[in-house]
């Protein structure tokens, strides 16, 4: 729903909302005064987050030229990372000022972003587009519209063709992956090294910011750079690209196999440092990949499924905290050794299965939406 208005709608306008319901609902959080409060203002927060992905990667598609898309994807994906490491931090931040004043401070920095959105985004092309051309208004108002069109039928048609269909599968499995990794590895270090909590909550962070960010940009940089290997081999324009995040999800599996089996903290996190280093090159790719498969006017609704996928993906972190609680039910092992195996296992499978849809998807039939 939030995909299809970015592609009938102000993005700029839409951007901005987000931010500023965004800001609301992470105040009403730190004055809530029960859980059924909380619950329904992380509800509300959710939805508030899901309409501006969808904007702002068809506006970086409009604004940004063909050849750097995937860097701009990229550079735009890598707050994922910063935000990511910046949570890490809230840890320490909530040591101090409690769970309530650290949500208020995280609300104000969705102030600032309501803000900068509002002063720094042009006008939407859209719209800008139309008020340069008045004699041509009806005509592209009805491009934009569609009014033919439906959220329903959009879906079908972004998923009408085999590569976009298999990018979504190893997109989920990519985002099971991350996901788990960014619920369950600080528990993991704390059972297996618990007399480094404290650091691991400071390096995690840098490491999250700095060496998924650099292989975010990278990997974007990367696949914009990959056109004379489909010069050399006559591939299409994505079959080079989607080499990037094919090659970086092999690479993250014996990465992530040598973090958890690492035997000291130090060992640990230079595996993870590398792990992020290899495997985060496979969004801003993915993004180009499936904004240049699906028709212009429903860039944002495929954009919005992309968002879906991550967000059904949050089911994975789930089922490991099933399987978790059932071993340790059982009993007979150590709760650290229980998890290490499933992460060990589970987030390499996801890795791995990945890179094999990613490759399939490479390898699929190529059906250039006009």
């Amino acid at each position: 729903f939030a995909g299809s208005l970015a592609d009938r709608n102000d993005r700029k306008l839409l951007t901005v909302g987000s931010a500023l319901a965004w800001t609301v609902a992470m105040f009403a959080t730190a004055t809530a005064s029960s859980y059924n409060a909380v619950l329904i203002a992380r509800i509300f927060m959710g939805l508030a987050c899901a309409f501006s992905t969808p904007s702002a990667y068809t506006l970086i598609k409009d604004l940004v030229p063909k050849d750097r898309v995937a860097f701009s994807n990229s550079l735009y994906g890598s707050g994922i990372y910063l935000g990511g490491g910046l949570s890490s931090l809230s840890l320490l931040l909530n040591d101090n000022i409690g769970w309530r004043g650290t949500c208020g401070v995280i609300a104000s920095f969705g102030l600032v972003s309501a803000a900068a959105s509002a002063v720094l985004l042009p006008t939407d092309p859209k719209l800008q587009q139309i008020s340069d051309i008045p004699d041509r208004t009806s005509q592209l108002k009805e491009s934009v519209t569609d009014v033919q069109s439906s959220p329903f039928t959009d879906v079908i048609d972004v998923l009408s063709t085999s590569r976009v269909q298999w990018l979504f599968g190893a997109s989920f499995l990519r985002f099971c992956a991350g996901l788990c990794i960014g619920v369950w590895s600080a528990t993991y270090f704390k059972l297996a090294f618990p007399d480094d909590s404290t650091s691991y909550a400071v390096i995690n962070a840098l490491i999250v910011g700095f060496c998924g960010v650099s292989s975010g940009v990278f990997g974007g940089w990367a696949a914009d750079r990959t056109s004379f290997l489909n010069d050399r081999f006559n591939w299409d324009d994505n079959v080079g690209r989607l080499l990037i995040p094919v090659v970086g999800s092999l690479l993250a599996v014996p990465a992530w196999w040598l973090t958890i089996h690492a035997s000291t903290f130090n060992g640990a996190m230079f595996w993870l440092a590398v792990e992020y280093l290899v495997a985060e090159c496979w969004f801003g790719p993915t993004v180009a990949v499936l904004q240049s498969e699906v028709q212009e006017k429903q860039g944002g609704t495929a954009l919005g499924m992309f968002t879906l996928t991550g967000a059904i993906g949050n089911l994975a972190p789930s089922l490991i905290g099933v399987l978790y609680g059932n071993a340790k039910m059982a009993g007979g092992v150590e709760d650290g050794l229980v998890l290490s195996g499933i992460l060990s296992s589970g987030i390499c499978i996801f890795y791995f299965l990945s890179a094999i849809c990613f490759a399939i998807a490479a390898n699929s039939s190529h059906s250039k939406q006009a």
